[in-house]
């Protein structure tokens, strides 16, 4: 990839390793004899959806803007959750959706008749209470979590019309976590089992992550398979489709000193591009760079808005920096599009592939209208 032919700053989504990412989840698919689909939540990117659809036909939906998405351009009704439908949205979200999962029995109960006779299959949202997750920020199963019905709270029978159960405890994780919250989901919850039709175990399993062991997860899924074998297993992964696909090119705009302390300013943000480099916290990895090394010319890097906090560091580099290099991030194709924000109105990066002929080619660009337009 020519990184000084691409303009900056630019997302880009590496289509040879998009398409093995594709590859391995659809053997997956037809190895364990389960539905995978796709999650808007971490990877959006519409104008890649004709490659999606070579591999993957299915996708699951947080909103109503994500259930049109998946209906009018992966071109299939969704899988959709939502933490809260409302009644005005919920009619034209019906008319995207193929399954929708229903975060609490209210909102089941509310919802519900609309559904009757339109082919949907509805189901309820649990929570196990049980997770791996060490962030708080993205655990769903921590002390007075909002998401999903406890065990508590349900009888011995679901309510009528019930045809679906859907857990999410997972966030990057491995199929042994899976296979804990499994034990437990199964042990809270599976007197439901002879009454649903689907099982959803949600996202968060990153079964294209180097080391991830991919047998593991089959054989899960096929032993749970045989003991329920009229379940219909869904698995809603989002960053194991775009997991190490692509970059986030940007340039050193300037670079300041305060007491020692060297900062190149670039021309993207973490705030408002990278958000999960701050919220998580990480560390990306950036091209032809190290973690700081005595020695070595070493700088944080500075985002361009005007937030005191948008900076991160550190990173040594085998030559100094100068203005107009390029800073190449890894990595930053799956949760940073769909995160994105344009506050203090920064540039916003364009969006391109690089292709598998080796070709560079430019998405979308972004301008002054298309931060106008979000105000009033």
């Amino acid at each position: 990839m020519e990184y000084t032919n691409i303009p900056s700053p630019c997302f880009v989504l590496d289509e040879v390793a998009f398409r093995r990412n594709l590859t391995l989840i659809q053997s997956v698919k037809e190895r364990a004899g389960v539905e995978i689909i796709l999650a808007f939540k971490a990877f959006a990117m519409w104008s890649a959806f004709p490659i999606v659809r070579e591999y993957i036909p299915y996708s699951t939906a947080s909103s109503l803007a994500e259930a049109r998405l998946a209906y009018e351009e992966m071109g299939s009704p969704a899988h959709t959750y939502g933490p809260a439908y409302t009644d005005k949205e919920f009619p034209q979200i019906m008319a995207c959706s193929s399954h929708i999962t229903f975060n609490s029995l209210t909102q089941f109960s509310h919802f519900y008749p609309q559904t009757v006779g339109k082919n949907i299959s509805c189901g309820l949202r649990i929570n196990p209470e049980f997770s791996d997750v060490e962030t708080d920020l993205y655990n769903p199963c921590a002390p007075g979590s909002r998401l999903g019905v406890v065990a508590d709270l349900l009888g011995d029978q679901l309510p009528d019309g019930v045809e679906g159960l859907h857990f999410h405890t997972l966030c990057e994780s491995d199929s042994h976590d899976l296979e804990r919250t499994l034990q437990v989901v199964e042990a809270k919850f599976g007197k439901y089992f002879s009454q649903i039709k689907w099982l959803n175990m949600g996202g968060g399993h990153l079964m294209t992550r180097e080391g991830y062991d991919v047998d593991h997860l089959i054989g899960l899924l096929q032993n749970f398979k045989a003991k329920y074998p009229h379940i219909q297993l869904i698995l809603e992964p989002g960053s194991a489709f775009a997991w190490r696909t692509g970059v986030l090119v940007s340039t050193v705009v300037d670079i300041v000193e305060n007491r020692g302390i060297k900062t190149a300013m670039l021309d993207v943000s973490f705030s408002c591009h990278m958000p999960d480099c701050l919220e998580m916290p990480y560390k990306p990895a950036i091209i032809g760079a190290t973690d700081a090394m005595e020695g070595k010319p070493t700088y944080r890097m500075g985002g361009n808005s005007c937030l005191s906090g948008d900076f991160y560091g550190d990173w040594s580099f085998e030559q100094e920096l100068k203005i107009g290099d390029r800073v190449v991030f890894e990595d930053m194709i799956h949760y940073t599009m769909v995160k994105t924000t344009m506050f203090n109105g920064v540039s916003h990066p364009s969006i391109g592939i690089w292709t598998k002929d080796n070709e560079f080619r430019l998405v979308k660009e972004f301008g002054y209208e298309d931060y106008k337009n979000r105000m009033s």
